[in-house]
């Protein structure tokens, strides 16, 4: 059964760079059926496809944030990280990291708890 952890600081100032790491267990990141994607709700709103990282390394962003997203991935530690530069109190989420089947929300297989994330001065 494949797992999903997600861990990180829990609160940043805006300007700060958010940055969350997911460590997968009982599969491979490597896996070519999924994207390893990165998903957030933000209070009181629905669930956004963030980005993902496919098997082969390719990185895929949502048009909205790609100019602050980052996703990268360490295969020897199974892990892939977001980083989320210049936050602001818009970015208050639970932040999951998901195993997705395509690069849309409602395709997720695998998910994580999720780790709540608060931007405030």
């Amino acid at each position: 059964q494949v797992q999903l952890q997600e861990s990180g600081p829990g609160l940043l100032k805006p300007s700060q760079t958010l940055s969350l790491t997911c460590t997968v267990s009982g599969g491979s990141i490597t896996n070519n059926y999924y994207y390893w994607s990165w998903i957030r709700q933000p209070p009181g709103k629905g669930l956004e496809w963030m980005g993902a990282i496919a098997s082969s390394g390719s990185t895929y962003y949502s048009p909205s944030l790609k100019s602050r997203t980052s996703i990268s991935r360490d295969t020897s530690k199974n892990q892939f990280t977001l980083q989320l530069t210049s936050v602001t109190p818009e970015d208050t989420a639970v932040y999951y990291c998901a195993g997705t089947r395509r690069l849309r929300v409602d395709t997720s297989d695998y998910q994580g708890q999720g780790t709540q994330v608060t931007v405030s001065s």
